[in-house]
């Protein structure tokens, strides 16, 4: 996997935890709280630690194989 592969999926992975996590803070609020707030700080958090973690780990597990 070279770094433009890499760079691609590490965005593809933020972005789309990103939209789940801020998506879940606001429904957990809005359900429990009675009043619909995004949590963007465990958002970005998530969202930031997932980018590195799944591409990197798919990458290994691909360097594996071959």
């Amino acid at each position: 996997m070279n770094v433009k592969q890499f760079l691609q999926e590490a965005i593809l992975v933020f972005v789309l935890t990103l939209v789940v996590s801020a998506g879940a803070s606001y429904l957990y609020s809005l359900l429990v709280h009675g009043a619909g707030a995004f949590d963007w700080d465990s958002a970005f958090l998530f969202a930031i630690i997932f980018a590195i973690v799944l591409p990197t780990v798919n990458a290994t597990g691909n360097r594996k194989k071959n």
